[in-house]
C-alpha cells in the first residue's frame, strides 16, 4: 500500500543513544532484549516495517534533542514535518487527502515507537493526528481538501480545544459560545490548557450554539489569525515541555458558518469519538516511554555495582524488574485489543479505550517511576532520561479525560449491560 511504501523510505540504523550516550533504545533488535516483551510480537510483516521505521526515526530524530526540547521548550517543527515525510502526520487519516490510512492498531504501534525517542513530541504528534481525523471524518469535501493536506504535511499544525477555566471533567457544561450572525458565528470565551495553542494553525473548537448539555455544542475549525482570536501566557509545566501550552481565548471572533463541522449540535459527539482515539493514542505514548524505561533499568542494574555485585543479583531488584515488563506487556496487550474494537467499531470500543487508557497510563507511569528509583540518587539527575520519561508520562493520567473519568465510563457500561 502507499502508506507502507513511504514509511520504507528510512533507511535503517546502527544503534539509539540518548543525552551524553546513556539512553539506548530498540535494544530488542541489537542487545537482545527478551522476546517476551519485544514490541514487535504479534505484528504482521507489513506492521514491523513501519514500526521499525518509527523506532529508527525516534533513534536519529528525536532522542539525540529530547534533553535540549525539554530544557529550552522548543517546540521541534522540522523534526514533526520529517516525520510528517513519512506519513506520521497523518496516519489514520484517508489517503484521498494526503493520509496515510492506516488502522487504529498501526497508529498506536508508531506512537509507541516514536515516543521511546521524546514522549512530550510524539504526544503532540498523536493530538495532531487526532484533529486532522476529525477534519476528514466529519468534515465536507471542500473542508477536508481545504484543511487535511496541510495538516498531513504538518506544513500547518493543528490543536483540539474542549477544556475551559471552568469545565474539565464535565466537559459538555462549557460557556464558550458561538451566536449566528448572518453567515459567520461570533466566539466569546476562552479554553485553557491548548497544546500548541498559539504556535499552531488551526483550532478545533467546541463552542456553544444551543442551550445547555451536549446537545448545544457544536464543533468550529478556527484558523490562526481568525480577527478576536487571541492566547495567554505561555505555561511553565512539569514535563510535556516540547510543546506550548497556552489558553486560546475568543473575543467577539468570528468564523464563517462554512468552518463548522457536521451540524449544529453534533460537536459534543465529534468531541468525543475524537477522544476514543485520542486515550489509545496517549495510552500508546506511555507504553513507548515504559518500554524505554524497562530497558533503562536493566541496562542499569547489570552494571551498577553494591555491596560487591551488581544490583542484577539483588533478588528484589530481580522482581521489580519482572513485575515492570509484566506491566508492560499487559499494557500493550490491553491497548492494542482497544485499538482494534475501536477500527472495528464494535459496541465495547469505548469501554475498552478507557479501560486501556485507564489501565497504561496509570501502570507506565509506574514503571517509568520505579526505573527512577532503581537508577537511585543518578535517576534524579536531569543528565539521565528516565527523570524525563517519569515528568512527561505523569500528564497522561490526567488529560484525555482523567483516569477517575475513565472509570466512571467503564462502570456505567458495565451497569448499562446488567
Amino acid at each position: 500500500m502507499a502508506a507502507a511504501r513511504a514509511l520504507s523510505r528510512v533507511a535503517g540504523l546502527s544503534s539509539c543513544i540518548g543525552k551524553n550516550h546513556r539512553l539506548i533504545f530498540n535494544s530488542a533488535q541489537r542487545r537482545g532484549i527478551a522476546s517476551s516483551v519485544d514490541p514487535a510480537h504479534g505484528l504482521s510483516d507489513e506492521q514491523k516495517e513501519f514500526q521499525k521505521v518509527a523506532f529508527d526515526f525516534a533513534a536519529n530524530e528525536m532522542a539525540p534533542h529530547m534533553a535540549e526540547w525539554d530544557e529550552k521548550e522548543m517546540f521541534p517543527v522540522e523534526t514533526m514535518r520529517k516525520a510528517a515525510q513519512l506519513g506520521f502526520g497523518g496516519i489514520y487519516v484517508q489517503p484521498d487527502v494526503g493520509g496515510s490510512g492506516l488502522s487504529r492498531l498501526d497508529t498506536s504501534v508508531i506512537f509507541e515507537a516514536l515516543s521511546t525517542g521524546c514522549v512530550s513530541t510524539t504526544a503532540y504528534i498523536s493530538i495532531h493526528n487526532m484533529c486532522a481525523w476529525m477534519i476528514d471524518t466529519f468534515g465536507n469535501t471542500e473542508q477536508r481538501e481545504q484543511y487535511c493536506p496541510d495538516l498531513c504535511s504538518m506544513d500547518k499544525f493543528a490543536s483540539y480545544c474542549l477544556t475551559e477555566p471552568g469545565s474539565g471533567s464535565d466537559a459538555a457544561s462549557l460557556l464558550t459560545t458561538a451566536q449566528l450572525k448572518g453567515d459567520h458565528y461570533v466566539l466569546n470565551g476562552s479554553k485553557a490548557f491548548i497544546s500548541g495553542g498559539g504556535d499552531t494553525d488551526v483550532y478545533i473548537v467546541m463552542c456553544r450554539t444551543g442551550g445547555k448539555g451536549p446537545r448545544g455544542i457544536s464543533c468550529l475549525v478556527v484558523e490562526k489569525g481568525a480577527p478576536g482570536l487571541s492566547f495567554g501566557k505561555k505555561e511553565k509545566k512539569v514535563g510535556w515541555n516540547s510543546q506550548p501550552t497556552r489558553a486560546v481565548i475568543f473575543e467577539d471572533c468570528t468564523v464563517p458558518v462554512t468552518n463548522r463541522l457536521g451540524e449544529e449540535g453534533q460537536g459534543f459527539n465529534i468531541a468525543m469519538k475524537g477522544l476514543n482515539g485520542g486515550r489509545i493514542n496517549i495510552a500508546s505514548c506511555s507504553l513507548g516511554a515504559a518500554h524505554a524505561c524497562v530497558q533503562l533499568a536493566r541496562d542499569h542494574v547489570l552494571v551498577r555495582k553494591q555491596f560487591g555485585e551488581t544490583l542484577s543479583n539483588n533478588q528484589f531488584l530481580q522482581f521489580k524488574l519482572a513485575e515492570m515488563a509484566t506491566k508492560l506487556v499487559a499494557s500493550r496487550l490491553l491497548v492494542r485489543q482497544a485499538a482494534t474494537a475501536l477500527q472495528e467499531n464494535r459496541p465495547d470500543a469505548v469501554s475498552l479505550c478507557a479501560m486501556a487508557k485507564l489501565f497504561a497510563t496509570d501502570e507506565c507511569f509506574n514503571i517509568c517511576n520505579q526505573a527512577l528509583q532503581m537508577h537511585g540518587g543518578y535517576g534524579y539527575l536531569k543528565d539521565y532520561a528516565v527523570q524525563q520519561f517519569v515528568r512527561d508520562v505523569r500528564v497522561h493520567q490526567i488529560l484525555e479525560g482523567t483516569n477517575e473519568v475513565m472509570r466512571m465510563i467503564i462502570s456505567r457500561h458495565l451497569l448499562a449491560d446488567s
